[in-house]
């Protein structure tokens, strides 16, 4: 690498978010594309990286590191910034807010995009696990909107934000055909949140390089990238 890092990814996956952070932390990086109609994330080179085959992995000096929320507290860490310090008071309510991002509702997105990979071919179970998760990223939002103070605000700014952001733009795309019955308005903190992180210099930056038009939080489209796809 002639950079310190290199990220693997493939356009408006769970690589954004770690690209995001990278950019707001400024730092410098190489990217690597995974073209996921190639089946570039089961390829043996990449699995060598991520035994999961899953997107992203950070290569970093000391090796590679997968999974979102790792990368993310570990460039946190690294570069102490955009997290409470590991002995900070708030670190721990930190944490539960990561892990509830990326353990419950990140999660309950993914069931919901794949449902076929949860339920098998039967049209039915799909239709019910895809409501029901989506239903249940609702309730997440209704908890991270009155809960998780003084979490997901400009005054605040973490990994979080980012994180969030993300996941809020993918529940309004994705599967196509649900947008009608999701507003992000509804939960106006959090969607003050995604208006300032449009404002942010490092998410003007990611948008153009993946994509992801002028408004990629508030008003988002599905992504029109230079090379590769989302999908």
């Amino acid at each position: 690498m002639t950079a310190p890092y290199r990220l693997h990814y493939a356009p408006d996956n769970a690589s954004v978010i770690v690209r995001l952070t990278l950019e707001e932390l400024g730092l410098p990086y190489e990217t690597a594309l995974l073209e996921r109609a190639k089946q570039a994330h089961a390829a043996p080179a990449y699995l060598a990286l991520n035994p999961g085959g899953l997107i992203p992995t950070l290569e970093t000096p000391e090796g590679a590191i997968f999974e979102t929320g790792a990368i993310l507290l570990w460039l946190a860490d690294r570069h102490g910034r955009l997290a409470p310090a590991p002995d900070a008071a708030a670190r721990g309510d930190f944490l539960k807010w990561l892990f509830y991002l990326a353990n419950t509702a990140h999660t309950a997105l993914r069931m919901s995009f794949y449902a076929e990979k949860y339920v098998g071919p039967d049209r039915d179970a799909q239709h019910l696990l895809r409501s029901t998760m989506q239903a249940r990223f609702g309730d997440c939002l209704d908890i991270l909107e009155t809960r998780a103070t003084p979490w997901f605000s400009a005054e605040t700014p973490s990994v979080l934000d980012y994180y969030l952001a993300c996941l809020m733009r993918w529940r309004a795309l994705y599967p196509e055909g649900t947008r009608g019955n999701y507003d992000a308005s509804a939960w106006p903190r959090l969607h003050a949140l995604l208006t300032h992180l449009e404002s942010r210099p490092a998410t003007g930056r990611v948008a153009a390089a993946e994509g992801l038009g002028a408004h990629p939080f508030t008003a988002p489209d599905y992504c029109d990238p230079p090379e590769g796809s989302a999908t």
